[in-house]
């Protein structure tokens, strides 16, 4: 497959960059903003010197088809992925570019902390559980394997740090955060948008193993925003590969992980760059995961 040109910063020459995220570029558009998902990764909290093409444009259009089918669950901020309804000026190459990896919506207050829902046994979780028995403050069953189902899904959020590393933290922290009935509510719908996400990726062949959410406030409505259910926030395996007992194959920026881990890398800035076989690899998840997510193939449009 030929790669596209991979985008590790956006430029809008009419536009106002509100902010640069580890992956998305952020614009004002007074009452909106703008979301574009650039080709930047990230891992350990660290943005890479490499890019991988079409990671942006899964992201972003694999987060509008996840917000339009989940919509019927809770209500969330984005107005249009469409280019040609923007508000504003755009030259035809900033469409272009534009196509396919942005969303306008709705400008909010977002709520200070991560969703995590985790199904299965693994990542941080599974580091917790060898070393206490529990996962973080949540007690369970003795003998677990790596991988393993977790008898049911539980909430496990953490900090949403902007700089550094999230931290872990207790539902009782969340209610100190942001009080008793929203933290009852973001918990409520973000066990509701996994059991529809999971059911419906296991029709498809995948597992969804645990994957976090973010949630913005706008007037007196609590919206799902951000990104939702992408390789980059979610863990997904394949269903016929799924053995539990050690690491699974994965969907997701896990392959991206497991070779940084393998470096002499003390996991702070700067980062190694990725070889190019670690690349195309990895844009072939990326690719397979939207393919057998949504039934289209992104590498064709």
């Amino acid at each position: 497959m030929k790669l596209p040109e991979a985008y590790s910063e956006i430029k809008l020459a009419s536009l106002k960059l509100l902010r640069r995220g580890k992956v998305r570029d952020i614009f004002d558009l007074d009452e909106h903003l703008l979301l574009v998902a650039s080709d930047r990764i990230s891992a350990f909290d660290v943005v890479l010197p490499t890019t991988i093409p079409f990671k942006g444009k899964v992201l972003s259009s694999i987060s509008s088809f996840w917000f339009d089918k989940t919509k019927e669950v809770i209500k969330n901020h984005l107005i249009t992925d469409d280019v040609e309804d923007y508000p504003c000026p755009l030259s035809v190459q900033e469409k272009d570019l534009l196509r396919g990896r942005s969303m306008l919506v709705k400008k909010g207050e977002m709520v200070e902390v991560e969703c995590v829902v985790r199904g299965y046994l693994d990542g941080s979780g599974w580091r917790s559980y060898k070393a206490t028995g529990d996962l973080f403050d949540i007690p369970l069953p003795a003998g677990l394997k790596q991988g393993d189902r977790l008898p049911e899904p539980v909430f496990t959020p953490t900090t949403k740090a902007t700089t550094g590393h999230d931290e872990n933290i207790s539902f009782a922290e969340v209610k100190r955060t942001v009080g008793d009935d929203l933290a009852e509510y973001l918990r409520k719908m973000s066990m509701e948008l996994y059991h529809t996400a999971s059911s419906f990726v296991y029709e498809k062949g995948l597992i969804l193993a645990d994957t976090k959410f973010e949630f913005t406030v706008v007037g007196d409505e609590v919206l799902l925003a951000d990104e939702v259910f992408t390789p980059d926030s979610s863990r997904f395996w394949g269903r016929e590969t799924y053995r539990p007992g050690g690491p699974q194959p994965s969907f997701d920026k896990q392959f991206i992980r497991d070779w940084l881990e393998s470096q002499d890398w003390d996991k702070t800035p700067p980062a190694p760059p990725l070889p190019q076989e670690v690349v195309e690899k990895s844009v072939g998840k990326y690719l397979e995961v939207y393919k057998k997510v949504t039934g289209r193939d992104l590498s064709i449009l």
